[in-house]
């Protein structure tokens, strides 16, 4: 590994592959990563990237790694692998899942401290909706509203990024006057889209690929659980005591499952894929000594 000193910023800069650098090249992208606002040669923005890369790693300071959001046919369904609390530490006071009105739920990936002045900034927008209009937010407002702050903290001077990625659930009304469940997502850079399963945090890429296998359309909640709490056990090595499922009901109700609800259904998967692995062994195959025995 070699290298190299700026001698403008005073910084040293280690290069793996240094015959593709060279010290004005390192000078050059050092100059671009410090400013927010400004783009470099090749049109990107440093800092909204490594954001981004807040989310996908995980710092000492995020106690959530991985978030899961899955709609069904009358429920929507977030599930958050959570960081074990230390021994003295009051495990009511790790928030991983909140409020930001009666009907609107969300949970996120990253920095907690930006993720409190993000909620704040949200709640005060659901009252002022509802002192103003006389109505509550819908998910797709609330959603755009986040993302419009996020995208704000990419253009100014003097601040950075939220280190942030959110999921967004609740239910809207669709032009029929029935209540649809709806899960949104933003992200640090401002941008907000709709899915109807989605994962964010560290290992958001795992599990994103096994939701776009096992996803069906009109999932009933049991079912929307179930697949919650089966794709984080793809990525969570310590099983389902990690892990926090929070489904909101066409009631815009919130319920939280407790540990042992989350237990039951963990070992339910469990059963499920020892059955499945025994339909999957070849016949005649012994489980014991793997022989099979001659026949006089």
């Amino acid at each position: 590994m070699q290298y190299y000193i700026d001698v403008k910023l005073g910084f040293k800069f280690a290069v793996k592959k240094p015959v593709s650098f060279t010290p004005h090249h390192v000078t050059m992208a050092s100059s671009y990563d410090r400013a927010l606002t400004v783009f470099s040669p090749d049109g990107h923005l440093f800092q909204v990237e490594y954001a981004l890369e807040a989310v996908r790693r995980g710092t000492c300071a995020v106690n959530i790694k991985t978030v899961v959001g899955v709609r069904g046919k009358d429920s929507v369904v977030l599930g958050v692998e959570k960081k074990s609390v230390l021994k003295l530490q009051d495990p009511r006071t790790v928030r991983k899942v909140v409020l930001l009105d009666d009907h609107v739920c969300m949970a996120f990936a990253g920095l907690n401290a930006d993720a409190r002045v993000l909620i704040n900034k949200a709640r005060m927008e659901c009252q002022s909706h509802r002192l103003t209009v006389e109505d509550p937010v819908s998910v797709e407002y609330i959603s755009r509203y986040i993302a419009g702050v996020q995208q704000k903290y990419t253009q100014s001077g003097g601040v950075r990024p939220f280190g942030i990625s959110t999921l967004i659930i609740g239910f809207d009304k669709d032009k029929t006057g029935q209540s649809v469940p709806k899960l949104y997502q933003t992200d640090p850079s401002g941008i907000y889209s709709a899915w109807r399963a989605n994962a964010i945090g560290k290992s958001a890429t795992t599990v994103r690929e096994f939701l776009e296998k096992n996803w069906k359309e009109d999932l009933l909640e049991d079912e929307t659980v179930k697949l919650a709490v089966k794709s984080l056990l793809e990525v969570v090595q310590t099983g389902s005591k990690n892990i926090e499922i929070a489904i909101m009901r066409n009631e815009g109700v919130l319920v939280n499952l407790t540990a042992d609800e989350v237990d039951a259904i963990s070992k339910i998967i469990e059963k499920e894929k020892e059955v499945e692995a025994e339909k999957n062994k070849k016949p005649g195959q012994s489980s014991s000594s793997g022989l099979v025995p001659m026949q006089s």
